[in-house]
Formats: structure tokens, sequence, C-alpha cells
């Protein structure tokens, strides 16, 4: 293959690529910006917060929509050298509609695999940031949990006071090394409680082996018990799911790190789930460019440039939604969650093979 024409290939190629991007990444800045100058109005900061933390979050958004900027910037990239007639050029070189059809969907994956191992640690460390950011101007808030290298952090309102609830660790639905300090309106102590352990499987939490000391004229008086329950806005479905951010989680720590995160109180389930997402990413790339240039090579009519656009369209949102539908259906346990994600990527890697046989009749 003339080593010419496969740099102008990929060079164009990446060249939409990085245009369809840098679209997304304005239009991430300007709907974020708002969210995070709402978040901020009442907070004395300077407009350089709210910037930054925008430029931190939006890289994320951006390979979440990763598989449909990589699709219609193979669609722009075929149409273009379709109509100034470089297709026609490249196959007097020799190049076949199938020839090109394979350097752009292993140029695609392999972008994906790049995304995974360098990018993806990069955004996630971006994401983290970005929210210990925010949570630190976040003092205002009644209710907030926090989860960190020390453990898990609570604070909730309580008849007469407020209640601020640390621990080491999640295992299972238990938190472990539990202490709980109960405040009044004056914001003084009234009660401390330390536990061993403290089942949260509902919002009657079940604690056991503690010490009590209670509060009597500012002398505080210690008290064991064996047990004791108190009643909280939280339970474990709740906690886990405040704090299990995908975005914080890269394809590397998933990896290396799968059973320190379990330890520190991520479900496998959703770890799971992650992981084969992240996975499936090169393929979802390969197979999304692969549908982008099954519709534009499927005809050489420039008067049908408009219809494979909206055709375009319309096949993304497909894809999304039956996408979203069978994350949904693997989450609710209707079907295995491995194949929620999979069974996507193996559908539309039939009806490409199918299209592929097609343009390469053409």
């Amino acid at each position: 293959m003339n080593k010419i024409v496969l740099k102008y290939i990929l060079s164009n190629f990446f060249k939409s690529f990085l245009i369809f991007s840098l679209v997304i990444f304005c239009f991430g800045v300007i709907l974020n910006l708002f969210e995070e100058i709402e978040f901020f109005k009442n907070v004395n900061v300077s407009i350089t917060k709210p910037l930054m933390l925008t430029a931190l979050f939006v890289p994320s958004m951006i390979l979440k929509l990763l598989p449909f900027i990589i699709f219609f910037s193979s669609m722009w990239f075929i149409i273009k050298i379709r109509n100034n007639n470089d297709l026609l050029i490249m196959k007097i070189y020799g190049l076949s509609n199938l020839k090109i059809f394979f350097i752009l969907a292993f140029t695609s994956f392999f972008l994906g695999c790049f995304v995974l191992t360098v990018v993806s640690p990069i955004t996630s460390s971006m994401v983290k940031y970005y929210e210990v950011t925010k949570s630190q101007h976040a003092k205002d808030i009644e209710h907030l949990v926090a989860f960190n290298n020390n453990g898990i952090w609570i604070k909730e309102p309580i008849s007469n006071g407020s209640r601020i609830i640390s621990s080491s660790s999640i295992e299972g639905t238990e938190l472990k090394d539990v202490s709980i300090f109960e405040l009044g309106n004056d914001h003084k102590l009234k009660r401390k409680i330390f536990s061993k352990s403290a089942n949260i499987k509902n919002k009657t939490w079940i604690l056991k082996d503690l010490i009590i000391f209670n509060s009597s004229n500012d002398v505080f008086q210690k008290q064991k018990q064996n047990i004791i329950k108190i009643r909280s806005m939280y339970d474990f479905e709740k906690i886990t799911s405040l704090f299990s951010n995908a975005d914080t989680i890269s394809f590397v720590d998933l990896l290396f790190n799968y059973k320190e995160l379990i330890n520190i109180g991520y479900s496998e389930q959703f770890l799971d789930q992650n992981f084969h997402s992240m996975l499936s990413l090169p393929f979802f790339l390969f197979l999304m460019t692969s549908l982008a240039v099954i519709l534009t090579m499927y005809t050489n009519k420039r008067s049908d440039n408009y219809k494979i656009i909206i055709l375009g369209l319309i096949s993304s949102v497909i894809i999304y939604y039956i996408k979203d539908l069978s994350v949904a259906l693997g989450k609710t346990d209707r079907i295995p969650l491995i194949l929620s994600i999979w069974a996507p990527i193996l559908a539309l890697s039939f009806f490409t093979f199918i299209g592929v046989l097609q343009i390469n009749e053409k």
C-alpha cells in the first residue's frame, strides 16, 4: 500500500475526529459552566473556579460520547473524500472499499486501547479532583456523604441537631470502626458513640459492641452496650450509590486494584459492570466506525448525503437506547450483567458483517 495514501487517510481521519471532539468540548464547556456558576452563586469565589472545574469535568464527558464522536467523524471523512473524488483516486491506487474500511476500523480500535490505558487514568484523576474541590464548598449542605482515603464520612440532620458519622470501611452491608458524634442546635457535642460495626442494610442501623458517652452538664459519662438501634436517612444502597461514581475509576484501576476497590466498599456488580463497559470500548469504536463506513459507502450519489446524515442520526439514537436498555436489564437481573454489556456489541457485529460483504461488492 502506498505510504502517502495511508498517511493521507489517517491524517484526515484524525483531523475530522479532532474537529468533532473540539465541537463537543465547546458545547460541554458552555453547558457545564452554567451549572458550576449556579453552584457557586452564593460562594465567594472568582470566575476561575467554575472555569477550572468545567475544564476538569468535560473531558470525562467526551469519553462517554466517544463512540458517537468517532461515528460522525468517520461519516464526515468518507463523505468528504467521496465528494472530492479522493475515494476514486484511492481505488486507482489499488485500495478497495474493504481495505479503507479496515484501515479506519482498526485505527478506531487502537484509539480505544489508547484511551483506556493512557487517557482514562488522567480523566479519572481529574474527576476525583473535581469532586473533592466541589465538596470543599458544600459545607452549608445539611446532609452530605463523602468518600476518601480515610473512609466514609456522613453528615445528616436529626431532631434538635445534627449527626456526623465516620467509618474506616464497608464490608458487605456493615460499616466497620464506626464513630458517631451528635450535635445540638447550638453545635455543642451531646453524645459520642464508638462501635466496632454497624449493619446498614436498611435505614434502621444496628450497632454492636459499642461505647457511648452521654453529656450531662458538659461532663461525659461512659456507658458500654452490646447492641443499639439508631434511625438514619441513609441505608447501604443509598450510600453506595452516592459514592459509586464510575468516572473516578479508570480501566487501569480496575485491572490492577480490583480487590482494593472491593475492600474499601465498592460492590462487585458495580466494578464488573464498569470493567466490561470499558473493555468493550475499543470494540464499540471499531463497530461504530464500521457502521459509519457502511452507511456512507453504500451509495456514491452526492444527492444522498443528507439522507445518509439523517440515517446516521437515527442509527446513533437507536444504538444509544438499545445499549442503555440492555444495561438496565442487566442491572435488574433480567439478563446476566456481562451479557447485557456485550449483547449490543454482538448484535452490531452481526449487522456490520453483512454490511461489509455488501460494500466489498461495490
